[in-house]
């Protein structure tokens, strides 16, 4: 690796429809890859305010609820727009 500070690798599985968001914000703000993208939505989490974990399982951290029936939409009604939008 050439003298890049990004030496550590962040492996993250998503759902269909957390890939279909990250992609949707990718383009939107004409991000040149995905990890750009993870990078911005991981910048814009952490200038927001705080969550207290409870200790949970990192299932329960999804943009989507699981229910009987699979993800849907967060109970919150809050998407990436902020404003109930996907």
């Amino acid at each position: 690796m050439k003298d890049d500070l990004r030496g550590e690798r962040l492996q993250i599985m998503l759902t269909p429809e957390e890939l279909r968001l990250l992609d949707d914000f990718r383009f939107q703000f004409r991000m040149p890859t995905r990890a750009a993208a993870v990078r911005e939505l991981l910048r814009m989490g952490l200038a927001a305010k705080p969550v207290d974990g409870d200790g949970s399982r990192s299932s329960h951290y999804g943009v989507f609820d699981r229910g009987p029936d699979g993800h849907h939409a967060s109970s919150d009604g809050e998407g990436l727009d902020g404003d109930g939008s996907h």
